[in-house]
């Protein structure tokens, strides 16, 4: 029987981590609250990203192999809760993928500055690319592991290189010209009692999910217990310089009041560029943006698809998905499963007005199952601590005794169920709060229901 390969090392899994984590969109979307936007990174680096780096080292040290969060929660919680979480995981990145992709579709007509522009709103061409995109990145996998790694190597350079070229640009302009935004201390600090505020918290804190990626992948990198822990910590300095100081520069460069959402980066790098004789900037930025978004998507695929065949292995999935394909040893079955659902509901989405409502509402109703899997990660370390199950393989913990891992993973559950709890409230713009809340919640029963149904057929003897 073939068994997967370790292919992955130290390089390829940082790499994999900033392309995972790292969503440049993240950067206008924060500059867009303004100055305030800073504080809140900082925060948020605090209380979220800190503890899930510290506990998924600490977890993977002490259980090890391919499924990563969906081990950790089986052994803390039993087979029935390692399946919600790697269920949810799963499902929720099925809708995640179409909006990467369609963001990855807006980004990429920058590329040829105005001369493209029409093309953001032609449902034929945001098709083609992101199936294009979907099945181009879904094949590497299919072949192996060793040749898909690639493509999030280099999305994880060309992030490093964009927000470089954007921390420099910022730096640059503010010689040359002084900041396009004024900084005080009264705009730096954002008004935490407000629930909008909390709310907007919870996001920037959420934007720095994806370390967990990683060690699903544990039974294709090499010495994972040595490896991982690495990785995270490089990545980690990485990717919280890329966010705060990425943000600072776009203020820098343009005031928030004219950054977009979609070209924020390529606008920013245009507008330095016009300043200083170097048009081309902006076309150059949004190009580096899109093999950024590409190596991310290549890297969350690789990932989720590893979900499906180990709890197929497990037998609560049809028995198919855990089948390896015969030559290259990949969860093949998995990945084009995975492939034409992606297609279907990116359909969905391009499709009539009925449809995209419905698209729209999925992903609504489908935020939560995004935060369950981490609620398990937080909740798991202390469980498996208390039992001292792996403990004689930990080779990294939390510092600070009991203790410190109590603070560390409370302090994670909490943000985590923060963000939860914000998902729930209506759009500013929305219709009825309580017909929203009950479409979220009625949408992840839906969906965990629609999973337990397959775990109840697998336990069937």
């Amino acid at each position: 029987m073939n068994t997967m390969r370790r292919v992955l090392g130290l390089r390829d899994l940082v790499l994999l981590n900033i392309a995972a984590v790292v969503g440049l969109r993240w950067l206008s979307t924060a500059a867009q609250i303004g100055p305030s936007s800073l504080i809140l990174w900082a925060l948020a680096l605090v209380i979220f990203f800190l503890p899930l780096g510290l506990s998924v080292v600490e977890l993977s040290s002490r259980i090890p192999g391919e499924g990563g969060l969906y081990l950790w929660a089986k052994a803390a919680f039993g087979d029935r809760h390692g399946f919600i979480a790697g269920w949810s995981y799963w499902t929720a990145n099925m809708v995640f993928f179409p909006s990467l992709l369609l963001f990855g579709a807006g980004v990429a007509v920058y590329i040829a500055g105005d001369r493209w522009l029409a093309l953001a709103g032609n449902d034929l061409y945001n098709g083609a690319f992101c199936l294009t995109a979907l099945w181009g990145a879904t094949v590497l996998n299919i072949f192996g592991l060793q040749r898909a790694k690639w493509l999030q190597n280099i999305g994880g350079l060309a992030t490093w290189l964009i927000a470089g070229l954007v921390i420099l640009c910022g730096a640059w302009a503010w010689y040359r010209f002084g900041a396009a935004t004024h900084f005080t201390a009264t705009n730096l600090m954002p008004n935490l009692a407000s629930l909008t505020t909390l709310a907007t918290l919870a996001t920037i804190a959420l934007a720095f999910d994806g370390l967990e990626l990683g060690p699903i992948l544990g039974g294709e990198i090499r010495e994972p217990r040595r490896t991982i822990p690495r990785a995270i910590l490089i990545a980690g300095i990485a990717i919280a310089t890329i966010y705060i100081a990425g943000t600072a520069a776009l203020l820098i460069a343009l005031p928030a009041r004219q950054i977009d959402l979609v070209s924020g980066i390529p606008q920013a790098l245009a507008s330095v560029g016009d300043r200083l004789g170097f048009p081309l900037f902006g076309a150059f930025g949004a190009a580096l943006l899109t093999l950024s978004l590409l190596g991310g998507l290549g890297a969350w695929i690789t990932g989720t698809a590893r979900l499906p065949f180990v709890v197929g292995v497990d037998r609560y999935l049809p028995k198919p998905l855990a089948a390896l394909h015969p030559k290259y040893a990949t969860p093949h079955v998995a990945l084009l499963t995975q492939g034409v659902i992606v297609t279907i509901i990116l359909i969905a989405a391009l499709s009539g007005s009925t449809i995209h409502e419905s698209y729209r509402m999925l992903i609504d109703m489908t935020l939560i199952l995004t935060f369950i899997p981490l609620l398990y990660i937080f909740a798991a370390l202390p469980v498996l601590r208390w039992r001292g199950v792996g403990s004689d393989h930990a080779t990294t913990a939390i510092p600070g005794g009991a203790i410190g891992c109590w603070l560390t993973c409370g302090l994670g559950f909490a943000t985590t169920l923060l963000a939860i709890v914000t998902s729930m409230l209506p759009p500013e713009n929305g219709s009825s709060a309580v017909l929203f809340f009950l479409k979220v919640v009625g949408g992840c029963v839906l969906f965990i229901g629609t999973g337990l149904a397959f775990y109840a057929r697998g336990k069937q003897p």
